[in-house]
Parts: C-alpha cells; sequence; structure tokens
C-alpha cells in the first residue's frame, strides 16, 4: 500500500513540475490573517452547540494555513519540513476515518480559498488524489493523496510549499 502511495506522490510531482502556464494566469489572491486568540471565532461557530461543531484543522509548524491537519487527523510523526528554490515546504503522513473523497474535499476547499488553481486530480480505483498551485512562477503548491488502509482508516500523504 505503501508503494502505491509513494507513486501517486512521485507521479503528483512530476505532473507539478509541468505547470508553466499558471505564471501566465491571473495574479494569486492571498488568504485573510489567521486568528491570533480564540475570541476572534466567529460569532456563529462560538455559539453552536458543541455536538454540532466540527473540529478545527490544527495547524502544522511551518505550514501555509491552507496546508493545515484533517479535523480529527493521527499523525504518523512530525512533519517533515525543509527550505528549497520555492520556498518553505514540506511532508505529513496521517490517518483519518474520513473517506477519500472527503479528505480530498476538505484540501480542495482551502487551496481554492487560498487562491490556488487545480492543476491536478486522480481517481484510481478507492484513492484519491489533488494538486493545487499559484498562479505565479515559484508559487505555493498543495498535492494530497488519499487512499483506504488499514482498519477503515483513510492514510493521507499531504504535501506543500509556501511558496517563494
Amino acid at each position: 500500500m505503501k508503494r502505491s502511495v509513494a507513486a501517486v506522490a512521485v507521479a503528483l510531482s512530476v505532473g507539478l513540475v509541468g505547470c508553466d502556464e499558471r505564471s501566465q494566469a491571473a495574479p494569486e489572491t492571498s488568504l485573510p490573517p489567521p486568528a491570533d486568540t480564540p475570541a476572534e471565532i466567529a460569532p456563529a461557530a462560538a455559539s453552536a452547540p458543541a455536538a454540532d461543531v466540527e473540529p478545527a484543522p490544527a495547524s502544522i509548524d511551518g505550514a501555509p494555513a491552507f496546508a493545515a491537519l484533517y479535523p480529527g487527523a493521527q499523525t504518523d510523526g512530525p512533519a517533515t519540513v525543509a527550505n528549497g528554490p520555492t520556498g518553505p515546504g514540506g511532508l505529513i503522513t496521517f490517518t483519518t476515518d474520513a473517506g477519500p473523497d472527503a479528505v480530498v474535499a476538505f484540501y480542495k476547499q482551502r487551496a481554492e480559498a487560498a487562491g490556488l488553481a487545480p492543476v491536478m486530480a486522480m481517481n484510481q480505483g478507492e484513492a484519491r488524489a489533488y494538486g493545487a498551485a499559484a498562479r505565479t512562477t515559484n508559487g505555493a503548491t498543495l498535492q494530497v493523496v488519499a487512499s483506504p488502509g488499514e482498519g477503515g482508516l483513510t492514510s493521507v500523504q499531504l504535501t506543500w510549499s509556501a511558496g517563494a
């Protein structure tokens, strides 16, 4: 299973390398700054009953807001982070009880809200993959691969670059 996830991740990365057309598209938009304190939570979310409120995604040290950890995810270990020509980036793997479609939809929504444009999507059996990139050269990127794992959990590999 890990080999197939690694193969999909390599294919996704290779696909993003050829995305030079994004530099000719409209300029990217930026996300609003993250809330600094819990008091800045939207009033509707703060007053909703606890049973109806989905847990907020946890941030990942060094990752942009669009690459937050899926709510309720159990990480396999700490994120691997590094700096490169496209800025700081990283990779984290985790499991969740949500299905692959829900995981990809979550990251697709976050990427689009951050102004990233879809550059790749893949459905192979029950595995799902999605990639998005900024519309500028050396801009931010996000890739997610979600596939059924052991014990009914979904195994997820999330990679990102914050952009240069």
